[in-house]
């Protein structure tokens, strides 16, 4: 079994005596297959964020409620590093091929789980824990997955080709992404959307099951890594690696300068790039789901052969000048490639934002942040908490106005100014009723239909609907999916993954490269995980929580931008070259 097409040298301009062996087919297919089965495991909570909120963190306010959901989907990242020690430990000192095996079947039962869990309205405060503790194991498997396989597929590369062997690894992540994002299409269109919110969202899930069994088949038949063989035969294998990988400086500095010259770029653009780019869709641009998922999975569909070609590349060119261009362009053009997102996702919301601008005055003083993470602020007590909040659930898009002390916030939309509420002047139900109607007037209410009379109490009348402000002026509540340019939307996604693939596609082999084997496992993994699970995977909690904070839209992206940029002028002075070395 082998997805490896004969012809694939063909496609990235290599001559045909290189094509691989079968044995190098089979060790390429079960290393990759396997990860890609891992990372979709990973990534099926990152599509399903907006669901998982809603089944595991009832009771929350909306804007928290959604951090909240990305700090669990982040969990898993914050653990990868230590996934990274206890793995890469693991495969310094007793084999690449079983410790790869171990985080498939760690990686494969926590996915499996999650998918029988039950939620929130059934076990309250017990379900997010749950679901917290199996993402863990999550990111303790993948902390351990990635440098072992991508280890495993080096040490059996030519050295000519190593770029391009290993670039099937790094196509792992964004085919994970892409299955999951295919199965969760298929599956919500077959039982509809409200089914697959209430408990169709299992499937994916529970689907990991079989994706194990064919993962462990497949990686059974692997033998051991030919260079650790030789290292276990001759008694060279290191007896304390993480004391020679991180305890010794001239080891240190080389795993230091890889994070900071490499990864950390790398890092943010991949999550830009795919995941925060499709939250940035649904949350701020408010496309829907299904739509949104099927732009992306086809932009990563067309995207994805560039990993090969970008890996194959970095085999005549190098892997520096790559991996540093890919930070550069994103440095660059991360910003308007955005606004440019807006315009063709949601173009009413983009005439909106230019004609009828909402600012927010108010006393700074008196604001606090939008994020509360145990769900007992009701963001009621200052009227510049009332303005941000009315805001921030409405995902409008505004700037702050500084007003004097003392002063009552207020929001102006367009050329009409709405004061809010000054609740150190109403309590109780007046300021319930106060907050309601400033509400309404700012986003507008549903009507409330009429109720017939029952028991001797009189009928209700129906209340007709108010228009808000913000509807007034062209602020739409959801994109028109006929307003959608889906093909300009598709080749800015495209653009973005295609950054993903420059950054990522020639990574693995630089950091093979640049470790002794020895170490290698280790060595490479902890910055490698540092980097996409910290600063990559948290990268969309904060950069909503800054959105949250500051109220623009396109606030959270100077994260991406300055890591990206700041990786790129040190990688230049200070990243070696690797792509000539022998790994042996």
């Amino acid at each position: 079994m082998s997805f490896i097409p004969d012809t694939a040298d063909d496609l990235v301009g290599l001559p045909k005596h290189h094509q691989p062996t079968h044995s190098e087919k089979l060790i390429i297919t079960a290393s990759s297959l396997g990860t890609v089965f891992e990372w979709y495991d990973f990534y099926l909570y990152g599509l399903l964020t907006a669901i998982i909120a809603a089944q595991f963190l009832t009771g929350l306010n909306q804007t928290t409620s959604f951090i909240m959901a990305l700090l669990v989907f982040a969990a898993g990242f914050i653990v990868r590093p230590f996934g990274a020690l206890v793995f890469g430990r693991i495969g310094d000192l007793v084999g690449r091929r079983y410790t790869f095996i171990v985080t498939l079947l760690v990686m494969g039962l926590s996915t499996f789980l999650v998918g029988c869990l039950p939620t929130y309205k059934t076990v309250g405060v017990a379900a997010p824990i749950m679901l917290v503790v199996l993402r863990m194991f999550q990111g303790l498997a993948l902390g351990g997955e990635y440098g072992g396989a991508a280890t495993y597929v080096a040490e059996h590369a030519p050295n000519n080709k190593r770029g391009l062997y290993t670039s099937w690894i790094q196509i792992t992540a964004t085919a994970g992404l892409a299955m999951a994002l295919l199965i969760v299409i298929v599956v919500r269109s077959t039982i509809g959307e409200e089914a697959f919110k209430d408990w169709g969202w299992r499937i994916p899930y529970l689907l990991s099951g079989a994706f194990l069994t064919v993962g462990l088949w497949l990686r059974l038949k692997l033998h051991e890594s030919p260079v650790f063989q030789k290292m276990k035969d001759e008694g060279t294998s290191s007896k304390a690696p993480l004391t020679d990988a991180f305890g010794q400086w001239k080891n240190l500095k080389i795993v230091l300068i890889a994070f900071f010259g490499a990864i950390a770029g790398q890092a943010v653009v991949w999550y830009t790039g795919q995941l925060y780019a499709m939250y940035f869709l649904e949350k701020m641009l408010k496309v829907d789901g299904l739509t949104s998922n099927t732009l992306i999975i086809i932009a990563l569909l067309m995207a994805t052969p560039f990993f090969l070609v970008f890996g194959a590349l970095s085999d005549k060119i190098g892997r520096k000048p790559i991996i540093l261009t890919g930070c550069a362009l994103a440095a660059l053009t991360m910003f308007p490639v955005f606004h440019a997102l807006t315009d063709a996702a949601n173009p009413a919301l983009a005439k909106a934002l230019a004609n009828a601008p909402v600012t927010a005055t108010a006393d700074a003083a008196e604001c606090s942040s939008q994020f509360d993470p145990v769900g007992k602020n009701p963001f009621d007590t200052t009227s510049c908490d009332i303005v941000k909040n009315v805001l921030a659930k409405a995902a409008v898009n505004y700037k702050n106005v500084a007003a004097p002390a003392g002063t009552v916030a207020s929001i102006t939309i367009g050329g009409k100014t709405i004061v809010a509420p000054d609740p150190s002047k109403l309590t109780g139900d007046d300021r319930k009723k106060a907050i309601a109607a400033f509400t309404a007037a700012v986003s507008g209410k549903a009507a409330t239909p009429a109720k017939a009379a029952e028991g001797g109490k009189p009928a209700v009348e129906a209340k007709p609907a108010v228009v808000g402000e913000l509807s007034k002026v062209g602020y739409p509540a959801k994109a028109d999916p006929a307003q959608i340019n889906k093909p300009k939307v598709v080749a800015i996604l495209f653009y973005l993954v295609l950054l993903v693939t420059m950054v990522y596609g020639p990574i693995a082999a630089l950091l093979v490269e640049l470790f002794p084997s020895n170490i290698r496992y280790s060595s490479m993994s902890l910055p490698y995980h540092i980097g996409n699970g910290w600063l990559g995977g948290l990268l969309p909690a904060i950069g909503f929580a800054m959105v949250a904070a500051n109220g623009d839209i396109y606030f959270g992206f100077w994260y991406p931008v300055v890591v990206a940029a700041a990786t790129f002028v040190i990688g230049l002075f200070v990243l070696p070259e690797t792509f000539r070395r022998n790994i042996d």
